[in-house]
């Protein structure tokens, strides 16, 4: 199978994971993904593998050289749950000809999009306009199993000892919650989950969620005046009431935000849904004052319970811990420029399973995938960059 039958194979697979479920994985089609993976990988040869109930799929490659390494690689199956991960029709482009692609309804845009110039001449992999693609993170799985096929396929070629999971509901944000950091066994790994193929993310936001509510009065707007406390109206206000620039549309880079995912209101009663994200933890817990002190102002304007906000920790900055142990950039580094690429570096505006795994004590930086534009029907995935993560990975466990 190549790489390419293979990422057709999976994105094909629906593993849209679910929000507001108290149960991992939140959608039981996330098993159908991992139980192909798991005959592939038993038909492969690999030694203790593994599918439990929270479908996580583990496996193992010993190393065929003298070798005390061990270097895990991990992607996670599900796609995001608010757009449509069903029925993918993925689109395959040969020789891509450099210039607007029209799809179902949408045009990916060269004047949008500036880095398809640079995709010219090469097989481009696009939704059909109606769905993601699910390269986010399904481009990582097969570049993993890819890895394995090649390891398995030239037994010649040294490498250390290899560890491989395959994970729901990163999209959500739980799937890794109960990843068992100890029985993978291994000195570090690699999350393969990012865009640009030669890229290495150390750095990731520190993050929070915050839910707002506001309790209003409900009564008859004919007798309104004096006593009715409009809890739709309050909501808006407070959101008025938080920095203007501290919004996502403002920012970039290592800049951080508060992003109002959802709002849900009436007279009697509202909910506004947060998330806040900072790479500076002092700033993050800055960012989480002014919510307070948002709070707090309108409390004392109406009354003491007008307002509520509860605000909980969701990820920290996994580049805390890893600049004290930088071997598995160093080892990373080195894959990429023995093939002649150069290393670029970036923060990850958002945050990955690497994250979490970082903080339970495996250090476990990001690699790219070769897919772009991810979490909607613009999405797609260049294979000749798939490829050469294919290789950078080989490298990494050579």
């Amino acid at each position: 199978m190549s790489l390419l039958e293979r990422f057709l194979k999976y994105v094909k697979i629906n593993t849209m994971s679910a929000e507001g479920k108290d149960l991992t994985p939140s959608t039981p089609e996330q098993f159908n993904l991992a139980k192909v993976l798991e005959a592939e990988l038993t038909e492969l040869g690999l030694l203790d593998i593994k599918l439990n109930d929270n479908c996580i799929l583990t496996a193992y490659l010993p190393s065929n050289m003298n070798s005390n390494l061990h270097i895990g690689f991990l992607a996670h199956m599900d796609t995001i749950p608010g757009f449509s991960g069903k029925d993918v029709n993925p689109q395959v482009i040969n020789n891509y000809n450099g210039k607007d692609i029209l799809l179902k309804g949408i045009t990916i845009k060269t004047k949008e999009f500036p880095f398809l110039h640079k995709l010219q001449g090469k097989t481009l992999i696009t939704t059909d306009g109606t769905t993601v693609l699910g390269a986010d993170d399904k481009a990582g799985v097969a570049e993993i199993m890819e890895m394995l096929s090649y390891f398995i396929s030239h037994p010649e070629v040294k490498h250390h000892h290899i560890h491989v999971a395959f994970t729901p509901d990163e999209e959500i944000g739980g799937g890794i919650d109960s990843f068992n950091v100890k029985d993978f066994g291994c000195d570090y790994a690699y999350t393969v989950d990012g865009g640009i193929f030669n890229e290495i993310a150390y750095s990731n936001f520190n993050a929070s969620s915050a839910v707002v509510k506001i309790k209003g009065l409900d009564i008859h707007p004919g007798s309104a005046k004096g006593h009715m406390l409009n809890a739709s109206l309050i909501a808006m206000e407070y959101q008025n009431l938080l920095p203007t620039f501290a919004n996502p549309m403002y920012t970039e880079g290592t800049e951080g935000f508060i992003h109002l995912c959802a709002i849900h209101g009436e007279v009697g009663e509202a909910t506004l849904e947060y998330i806040i994200r900072e790479h500076d933890l002092k700033k993050l817990h800055l960012l989480e004052q002014q919510m307070l002190n948002a709070k707090d102002f309108l409390n004392k304007k109406y009354t003491k319970d007008t307002c509520m906000v509860e605000i909980k920790a969701s990820y920290y900055n996994m580049y805390n811990i890893i600049k004290k142990d930088k071997r598995s950039i160093k080892k990373a580094e080195k894959a990429i420029k023995d093939l002649g690429f150069a290393v670029i570096t970036s923060p990850i505006r958002g945050g990955t399973d690497g994250a979490k795994l970082t903080q339970m004590g495996l250090n476990t930086p990001n690699l790219g995938t070769g897919g772009y534009n991810c979490h909607g029907p613009y999405e797609l995935a260049c294979l000749e960059e798939m490829q050469n993560v294919v290789n950078i990975l080989i490298n990494i466990a050579k």
